[in-house]
């Protein structure tokens, strides 16, 4: 049996490396994602360990916020001298750097990086573990020279005497080159610009006695657990003391994020490589098993049992696995070595030679492609099993032609029963939380119940859909019909493949559509302003730019926006922290907020908060209660809730839910910075001459845009597209499997159809139109499974807007330029993937083709 096994393996090889192809994509995905997710992990854990002081002290960080503030956090330096007294303490370095800082060039062009990466200033010091070197030029000696590093001197074409502005935020200033340094380690992919430590100090912080933190070199002999134990007798507890290993790992775990997004997003490429490759497999195996019906039955009558047959199945596909799984391991690491590549050209230098191949991705990789391809071949490995002795004394049969479909219609229609009822369920929720959990259930039960009941739509959609065939193209048309018609199973799981990556498609598209429509409609109706002045992202920018935008002439009204991070005590005796927003009077000229309770005079008095109706009523807030509210660096004060607002009127511009009055903002966070202004224009300024002048004023400010309501539109709608371009990613796997998926099936076919494609040329049909008979049955069978996929996605849509709805975003809007364009696209997949097939039958010689059995 063994023999025989490896026999019919490798005379099916050409078939099954179809199949293998998905088993690759899937297995390159995992290991892919593992061995780059690892490699950037291990490098940034030498590096963050190799740079970082024996003890680092630093301001402790009370409250966190998503929403930057424009606060930089800092402490005493003179606590710097404190600390060198300690017993143990070598050396000791006073750090000013701010991140996330715009630096420009003559021409005003920024000279930093394009991909997200922050602009770092720092003050210059030299020790053992300094991530870069001086290889040119001098340190900083005044407060008008600079250090930058090579990667962005080399990319931002700047050299040693060129000028630079340091755009910070105690305001701009001017720097000349005076020396190039270059990493020692790997280079994170951001920008540094070093100062002479009091040039830092004052020109980045704003005062010469503050530092960001302080940096302690531990003496020899000493620990650094021993060390920080010493440093933290000698210093208030106000301060935060962490080792270099524990700098390290906070390092590491603040990187994570960025990884876990690149990880999870290769993962979700792998599980849908994995998710459609189990119907190719399944399709795979069962027309092979159709095909040798006779041979297993030779099989039977020979002595071999059900056992011995089904094993030899289920060890073809266990070959099968270990190919693919070996063959996708290699793919995985060029995948991971192009990742690396491809981040070393957006500034992250990560060499190849430091690739980690740990054991758990071998490991991964074959547990996921043989495990794949094993369960996928159970199921025709059982029903290979089941051929009787009597089969090789008679024609072979196609399995599954003509066999009831009842327990699939039974199967199909309980699970479907259950997820329609879940789609129910999420559609009347009233919470968010419950919504989404219903949704999750809803769309893997109908998926499922799909798959199962496929078949019994065969029939009665594929009728429809090639009802047009006998009238354009004759009798081909009708026998490509009856083809697709002719096995209800294999036309099911050949079009599954496909309805996978189109119901995700359809069900994202109409998320997006109705986020993109609700989003439009919140931003009419809350903004009522000329423009909006903020930073490219998003991030606060320095005084002197809303100094500027006042003084520009033909602006009329400015109202600004800052954020803070706050912690509030509810009567309820929960604390809740989360990102507050600060305003300047007459909001309600640049804003239309929806009030429940109380007015925007009362939310923005001195001592007042505003906050979330349905967030007050939940935790037992009522206007006039007072409400104790914790800011940044431990500052406290009990705050009145003057006002209420209704979320559904107002999500669209309040973040947060909390809000007051500049004026309370600048009292307890008074260093922060603007994250907006609103500007309308004043008195005989139209609006396009207002624009034009704001442009002009703010050319010094690259990172700064201004924006109009049309603008804002835009910005949300290309910030959505991300989101979808990475589903249409995950379609164009989707699709490239699926196709592999018609092309087997139509080969597999056109071995099976042999003789009867034979007689079909003996009697006259012309090579031409046996290739447009097959082009057409794969045409149909390709756009069944794409109505299938957008019908479910449609449903899909649908519900997810209900989750939507709750968080306010309300508009419902079904592309239907998409849908159509889709199913034209699935059309033209289908003629693609029958080319193959279509050309190999056509090939045929006659005479063989009629004597084939």
């Amino acid at each position: 049996m063994l023999k025989a096994t490896l026999r019919s393996f490798l005379a099916h090889k050409g078939r099954l490396m179809l199949s293998a192809l998905a088993v690759i994509l899937s297995v390159a995905f995992v290991a892919g994602s593992l061995i780059f997710s690892d490699t950037v992990t291990r490098t940034f854990d030498r590096l963050f360990a190799s740079t970082a002081a024996d003890v680092t002290v630093s301001p402790k960080e009370d409250l966190s916020s998503q929403v930057p503030s424009g606060v930089t956090a800092t402490l005493p330096a003179a606590l710097a001298a404190k600390v060198a007294k300690v017993d143990g303490v070598a050396a000791v370095h006073v750090d000013a750097a701010v991140s996330d800082i715009t630096v420009v060039d003559r021409e005003n062009a920024p000279v930093g990086p394009t991909t997200g990466a922050p602009t770092i200033a720092k003050n210059w010091y030299v020790t053992d573990r300094s991530p870069v070197k001086l290889t040119s030029g001098h340190a900083p000696r005044g407060p008008g020279e600079a250090l930058l590093d090579a990667d962005t001197a080399r990319h931002k074409h700047v050299r040693i005497g060129d000028r630079l502005t340091v755009l910070a935020r105690p305001g701009s200033f001017k720097v000349r080159v005076v020396g190039i340094a270059t990493f020692t380690t790997t280079n994170p992919g951001a920008a540094l610009v070093f100062l002479d430590t009091p040039t830092a100090q004052t020109k980045l912080l704003g005062s010469s006695k503050a530092a960001t933190s302080i940096s302690v070199d531990a003496a020899q002999g000493v620990g650094d657990a021993r060390l920080k134990q010493r440093i933290a007798a000698a210093l208030p507890s106000s301060y935060e003391l962490r080792t270099a290993s524990e700098k390290a790992k906070s390092d590491t775990d603040r990187l994570g994020t960025f990884l876990d997004v690149i990880k999870y997003v290769m993962l979700g490429f792998a599980g849908i490589a994995v998710l459609v490759g189990v119907f190719l497999i399944v399709n795979t195996f069962s027309m092979l098993i159709a095909q040798r019906t006779r041979e297993l039955g030779l099989l039977r009558a020979l002595g071999a049992d059900r056992r011995q047959v089904r094993r030899s199945v289920l060890m073809e596909a266990l070959l099968l696995g270990l190919v693919g799984s070996t063959l996708g391991l290699a793919v995985g690491i060029g995948l991971a070595a192009g990742l690396i590549r491809l981040m070393s050209a957006f500034g992250m230098n990560i060499r190849s030679t430091d690739m980690v191949i740990g054991w758990a991705t071998p490991v991964a990789a074959y547990v996921v492609g043989v495990g794949v391809t094993f369960v996928a071949a159970y199921l025709p490995a059982r029903r290979a099993a089941g051929v009787s002795p009597m089969a090789a004394l008679t024609d072979a049969e196609v399995a599954g032609v003509g066999r009831p479909l009842r327990v699939r219609a039974v199967a199909g229609a309980i699970v479907g029963t259950l997820g329609v009822a879940a789609l129910a369920g999420c559609a009347r929720a009233t919470e968010t939380a419950s919504a989404a959990s219903l949704l999750g259930v809803g769309v893997i039960l109908t998926l499922v119940a799909t798959v199962i009941a496929g078949p019994l739509l065969v029939r009665p959609l594929i009728r429809v859909l090639g009802a047009a065939f006998p009238a354009l193209f004759g009798a081909v048309g009708r026998m490509s019909q009856r083809n697709a018609l002719r096995n209800p199973r294999r036309t099911g799981a050949t079009a599954s493949a496909l309805m996978v990556g189109l119901a995700l498609v359809g069900g994202m598209s109409v998320a997006s559509a109705s986020m993109s429509k609700s989003f439009d409609q919140q931003i009419d109706k809350t903004l009522g302003v000329d423009f909006v002045v903020q930073n490219r992202n998003f991030r606060p920018f320095p005084q002197e730019i809303t100094d500027r935008v006042r003084a520009t002439d033909g602006t009329g009204l400015v109202v600004r926006q800052r954020f803070t991070p706050v912690a509030v005590r509810l009567p309820d005796g929960k604390r809740v922290e989360t990102t507050a927003a600060g305003y300047d009077p007459r909001l309600d000229d640049v804003a239309h907020i929806t009030y429940a309770q109380g007015d925007t005079a009362a939310a923005l008095a001195d001592g007042n908060v505003a906050m979330d109706a349905q967030f007050a009523k939940s935790h037992d807030v009522r206007v006039g209660s007072a409400i104790p509210v914790q800011f940044p660096a431990g500052r406290h004060t009990d705050l009145k809730v003057g006002a209420l607002t209704d979320q559904d009127g107002s999500e669209g511009f309040i973040q947060g839910g909390v809000f007051f009055g500049m004026a309370t903002l600048q009292k307890y966070v008074p260093n922060g910075q603007d994250s907006a202004l609103y500007v309308n224009a004043g008195p005989g300024t139209s609006k396009d001459q207002l624009r034009s002048r704001l442009e002009k004023t703010l050319a010094a400010y690259p990172q700064v845009q201004v924006r109009d309501r049309a603008d804002y539109k835009k910005l949300v709608h290309d910030q959505i597209a991300v989101l979808l371009y990475l589903v249409y990613a995950l379609l164009g796997l989707a699709i490239v499997i699926a196709v592999l998926g018609v092309v087997n099936t139509l080969a597999l076919s056109v071995v099976e159809r042999t003789r009867e494609i034979g007689l079909l040329r003996a009697i006259g049909l012309a090579r031409r139109q046996l290739r447009r008979m097959i082009r057409l049955e794969s045409v149909v069978i390709a756009v069944f499974g794409a109505v299938l996929g957008l019908a479910l996605g449609l449903v899909w849509g649908v519900c997810i807007h209900q989750v939507l709805a709750l968080q306010g975003m309300k508009a419902l809007d079904v592309p239907w330029g998409t849908i159509i364009a889709v199913v034209i696209g699935s059309a033209v997949v289908g003629v693609v993937a029958a080319l193959l097939p279509a050309l190999r039958a056509s090939r045929m010689n006659v005479l063989a083709a009629i004597a084939h059995e």
